[in-house]
């Protein structure tokens, strides 16, 4: 049925290193011998991005990050975490007990999502891109992935 797509900003510090954690997470399966392709991962500017989230409109692209997966769902933010982590090694029992706490997930979710520029200083990373006259310009722009 093929894999599901991740999608994140890529004009912010944060979404960069916690999208390279998915990654070696799921690259840590392929290592052990899963050799599922259960996810790919891509910016949101992207032409993948623009692609797959076409039914999003511009501004809700960039309120969080996107799972898409094989049959075309969107799911985002915080119900977006229980999907994910079905996708990644010894992801299901966590992914089971996120899906059972969704206002909690959705909540974890908004927090980091508010401090991401904060966390992205923290990690190393360049600090999120926040001003708005920059969003304007992603559609199509890029051609990374």
């Amino acid at each position: 049925m093929g894999p599901a797509r991740l999608f994140y900003d890529e004009d912010c510090g944060f979404c960069r290193f916690a999208a390279e954690r998915v990654r070696t997470w799921h690259l840590a399966g392929h290592l052990a011998g899963d050799r599922g392709d259960r996810l790919v991962l891509a910016p949101i500017q992207s032409p993948c991005g623009d692609r797959w989230l076409e039914t999003l409109g511009p501004e809700a692209r960039f309120t969080s990050w996107h799972l898409v997966t094989p049959d075309g769902q969107i799911w985002s933010a915080g119900a977006a975490v229980p999907e994910l982590l079905r996708r990644l090694p010894l992801g299901s029992p966590p992914a089971a007990i996120l899906a059972r706490l969704p206002r909690t997930t959705d909540r974890a979710y908004a927090c980091v999502a508010r401090h991401r520029a904060g966390l992205g200083r923290l990690v190393g990373r360049e600090a999120c891109v926040l001003d708005p006259s920059r969003r304007g310009d992603r559609s199509g722009a890029r051609t990374d992935a």
